[in-house]
């Protein structure tokens, strides 16, 4: 049984405000325990908070405020106090910004009470419009869900009225529900699929270490296609059998749906899901019902690391060599490596599931600190893509073309024979530059370091960096001379356009993510892709994500180099994966598929291993050429972000940092810097960095808070540290 504190005893609090203390109040009339949520006075307002021990005392004991009561909510585990700790210790983020984290649902404390909801009825409107087929396809979609009003209505696009309207007819229903209701339980035994041996041999590994009960790290490394998803189920499964809670983290809310179908039919029921794109109401009940032991399984992003989790003892990280699950605003942190602690603390399992690993991931299975488990073959009939390379050199394609003669034969004989191509150009919008041929100025964003980049669908410049748009300008804006504006570069709408003339009797979708104003358009979308709505896909790095096009046979890159640009220590490494990773989209069902990559540089290493097949290998001389330079994984880096509208400010705090490194030296550590940031100005802050680059197994934080820690910060400037930067922009 946790602390007991009675009533006008002292208790230290932390609230989710910008503190960086514990507060101390009066235990309120009822009392409390340690990890009791409460609501406490600072200055006029009621704040939420966390009983996080005893009072210290150290002020005015006549001043100490009472609390006002004890959340009607379960009591935050010690597990779940010690992992927010000693996650913001890693990060170096203030334990209170940590605590916002684990509290992102609305109405926490509030008593369980009835709602009105809405949901999918049996009936058929007199009249079917565009708005009311709408709200239909909205709470199909949410598969039994029920919505409030408002929420269905704004998920809809419509008025309240057009959904009480429905109501009339039975095609929605209307009905007092519980707030917060348990979800469903979940059978292991319902829906087993037959393994191969290959994956048994991995499910009964990982289903030793769930009965174990012992934290475990496993990297389950898989080429694509090759059942990864249902050996970690299997996981999931003893997880379940063994009265464990479970957690798998997705890369893309695109995903989700697909997944959920998966999981569904694997064990009788939806789990819980939680995302950017799940309503308030929705986050409240997945909030409570995880922290009362009502959900068995979680599906979600980055940020459900953090949900109060009674009996954790499985977390999945899928794809875990995804850049999307590094947070690069706010609290930066990693979610594979938060999995990994937030593990070790619950003594869970970890599976990092990828069928091309991070560096870091592969680095730690080959030291033993991972362990390892490998697919080798593709599930059921279907066999690896054949890869080869088109040199653009020898081919003759006219100015303002990007795909060779070579690629267009192909994917025209694979339209013959009514099987589908894929075309991958990681560039959203339609030219990433617009360039005057008058006085060669390029149109920039007003408010950041960043060409702004047409998107023709929209008939607007948009800039990518802060979302500042634009008209297209017909004449240029520095020179003013008329008609001389021209798109320089291709993107996937410019791509399209040249598709059409190419293949003018072709069905071409686009997959690009800001085309899609909702998930569920989206979803859409790719469920009319997978179910032969289309001959030519056009895609960024969405199409490489796991979706599962079954008549897709061949996957053209259009621009294999482009990854390869620039000086990021991770070039060669998310150019390897994401190639690897989109030619698997070829291929998936009986019809052997085809991976051919356009490329000026066939010659280059990551080129002829991504041609070659040959990962170890691959991952072998990345090692090697991180050790030789004392990089992750054999050394440590960690970024220094500053900020501000003057940039003399900024470059001024820079080069102080830089003058009085003396912690940092002690340990050996080297400051790079300051440097204007690749991307110097954002929504109108000039960005200055400094890295920091020191060797492995150092205490580097505590040297960190100490060199950063007595600086004041005048006026508007801002100072962000990043541990183990993934980019730096």
């Amino acid at each position: 049984m946790s602390e007991y504190f009675e009533h006008g005893s002292l208790i230290g609090v932390v609230t989710t405000q910008p503190l960086d203390r514990v507060l101390d109040y009066r235990a309120p009339e009822t009392g409390c325990r340690l990890g009791d949520f409460v609501e406490v006075p600072l200055g006029p307002r009621k704040v939420l908070g966390v009983v996080w021990g005893p009072g210290r005392g150290d002020w005015d004991l006549s001043k100490v405020r009472a609390a006002f009561r004890v959340l009607d909510a379960p009591p935050m585990t010690e597990e779940m106090r010690q992992f927010l700790v000693r996650a913001g210790q890693y990060t170096l983020t203030p334990l209170p910004a940590m605590l916002r984290l684990a509290t992102r649902a609305p109405g926490l404390g509030d008593p369980p009470s009835m709602r009105r909801v809405y949901r999918r009825g049996d009936g058929t409107p007199p009249r079917m419009t565009d708005a009311r087929a709408r709200v239909i396809a909205a709470a199909e979609e949410m598969g039994g869900l029920a919505l409030t009003l408002k929420e269905l209505a704004e998920t809809a696009g419509v008025t309240s009225s057009v959904v009480k309207g429905l109501v009339a007819s039975g095609a929605i229903v209307e009905e007092d529900s519980p707030r917060d209701t348990p979800f469903p339980r979940l059978d292991p035994e319902f829906g087993q699929k037959p393994l191969t041996q290959d994956q048994e041999t991995a499910a009964e590994r990982l289903r030793a270490g769930q009965c174990s009960g012992a934290y475990q790290t496993v990297l389950l490394r898989g080429v694509t296609g090759s059942g990864k998803t249902e050996v970690y189920l299997e996981a999931v499964a003893e997880a379940l059998r063994q009265n464990r809670q479970a957690l798998v983290l997705l890369p893309e809310i695109a995903l989700t749906s697909e997944f959920l179908a998966r999981v569904e039919a694997r064990f009788g029921a939806r789990p819980a899901e939680w995302h950017s794109g799940v309503t308030m109401t929705e986050r409240r009940r997945v909030w409570r019902m995880v922290a009362e032991g009502h959900a068995q399984m979680v599906i979600g992003a980055r940020s459900a690391l953090f949900l109060p989790f009674q009996r954790l003892g499985l977390i999945v990280v899928d794809e875990e060599h995804d850049t999307s699950y590094k947070q690069e605003d706010g609290v930066l942190y990693n979610a594979r490596d938060m999995a990994v602690l937030r593990a070790s603390l619950s003594d869970a399992q970890v599976v990092l599931a990828s069928a091309t690993p991070s560096l870091e991931s592969w680095a730690n299975a080959q030291a033993g600190k991972y362990d390892k488990l490998t697919l080798t073959s593709r599930f059921g009939p279907a066999v690896l893509p054949r890869m080869g390379a088109i040199d653009m050199r020898a081919e003759d394609l006219p100015g303002a073309r990007w795909i060779s003669p070579s690629l267009a034969g192909a994917v025209r004989k694979r339209m013959e024979t009514g099987e589908q191509a894929l075309l991958f150009l990681n560039r959203r919008g339609y030219a990433p530059v617009t360039l005057c041929r008058a006085c060669g100025a390029q149109v920039a964003c007003d408010h950041c370091d960043a060409r702004m980049v047409e998107h023709r669908f929209l008939k607007r410049l948009v800039c990518h960096q802060c979302g500042e748009s634009k008209p297209v300008p017909t004449a240029c804006p520095s020179c003013e001379v008329d008609g001389k504006m021209a798109p320089v570069g291709p993107g996937v709408e410019r791509l399209a356009e040249e598709v059409a003339d190419l293949f003018p009797e072709a069905r071409v979708a686009v997959l690009s993510s800001d085309l899609y104003g909702t998930a569920r358009e989206l979803k859409a979308q790719i469920e009319a892709i997978a179910g032969g709505g289309a001959d030519i896909i056009i895609g960024t790095q969405l199409v490489a994500k796991g979706h599962n096009f079954p008549n897709l046979t061949l996957v053209g890159v259009i621009d294999a180099d482009l990854g390869l640009q620039g000086s990021d220590l991770r070039a060669a490494e998310r150019t390897f994966q994401l190639m690897r990773q989109v030619a698997g989209r070829a291929g998936r069902a009986e019809a052997p598929g085809e991976a051919l990559l356009q490329t000026f540089q066939p010659e280059h290493p990551v080129i002829r291993a991504i041609l070659g097949g040959d990962e170890e290998a691959f991952w072998a001389a990345e090692l090697d050429e991180r050790r030789a330079a004392g990089m992750p994984p054999f050394g440590r880096l960690a970024g220094v972000i500053l900020s501000g509208s003057d940039v003399a400010q900024v470059f001024d705090l820079g080069t102080h940092l830089a003058r009085h490194d003396r912690p940092l030296r002690a340990l050996g550590a080297q400051v790079y810097g300051p440097a204007p940031a690749p991307i110097a100005r954002v929504r109108g802050r000039h960005r200055v960095r400094l890295l920091v680059k020191a060797p492995k197994g150092v205490a580097l934080q505590p040297a960190l808070s100490d060199w950063v820690g007595g600086l004041r910060l005048k006026g508007d400037l801002r100072l962000a540290l990043d541990i183990d930067p993934q980019s730096f922009f």
